[in-house]
């Protein structure tokens, strides 16, 4: 079975990036192992080490080389929101910068921590989730058919929580994000068809799709025995 490990800014990230990978894989059975944060096996820990901080600490680190030898591919996830305050900024004197723009800087960025040599060694296995500007952008091909809408880079946890109030009733909190809500809302990308239908509305969830179609990965399901 083909491995990931997720490198992510919170519980929440990872959990609708694990949706994603079943949903392009077309199997509930990804082996994902969550490298940072880390959390227990039934998937309930919300725990509270997350943080851009914290992604790019984890990819200096030796455990991030390490990691290497016993995970196929790598996923490293960071929102954009914030970026200023890891020197990016979001625009220069020509105007905002485009997502596709912003991720090349943000991925330039995490390359040179890395170690270039590093890097070259192991790019086929290093695939960049990089959120613009955060990773509730991904669903807003869920619930809007507008094309506008989905394809939104800003203030999407507020558009996003104009539809859910609506459609289910509930609100996602920006400060105390409920994991149950993210499961629910990302199980419907667990869905190979609905991926497939949606991926395309919004660019930097296009930009990972590609990122793993670019790897060529084939998952093959071992039979029951």
């Amino acid at each position: 079975m083909i491995s990931f490990g997720l490198i992510t800014e919170g519980l929440t990230d990872q959990i609708v990036i694990e949706n994603i990978l079943a949903g392009y894989f077309n199997s509930p059975n990804i082996e994902v192992t969550p490298l940072q944060p880390k959390r227990n096996k039934d998937n309930q820990n919300k725990s509270q080490y997350g943080g851009w901080t914290l992604v790019f600490d984890y990819c200096h680190s030796k455990k991030f080389q390490e990691s290497f030898r016993f995970l196929d591919y790598i996923i490293i996830q960071i929102d954009t929101d914030v970026s200023e305050d890891y020197n990016i900024a979001h625009q220069d004197e020509n105007g905002e910068f485009t997502p596709q723009q912003l991720i090349a800087k943000v991925i330039e960025k995490f390359i040179d921590g890395i170690g270039e040599d590093f890097y070259n060694t192991n790019q086929q296995k290093i695939i960049f989730a990089i959120s613009v500007h955060s990773i509730e952008c991904w669903l807003l091909p869920l619930y809007y058919t507008d094309k506008q809408k989905k394809a939104k880079c800003k203030n999407c946890l507020n558009t996003l929580n104009d539809e859910l109030s609506k459609q289910h009733n509930f609100t996602i909190d920006k400060n105390r994000k409920n994991p149950e809500y993210y499961r629910y809302i990302a199980k419907q990308y667990g869905k190979h068809k609905v991926l497939m239908k949606h991926y395309q509305d919004n660019p930097s969830l296009k930009f990972f799709i590609e990122e793993i179609e670019s790897r060529n990965i084939q998952i093959i399901e071992e039979d029951d025995w």
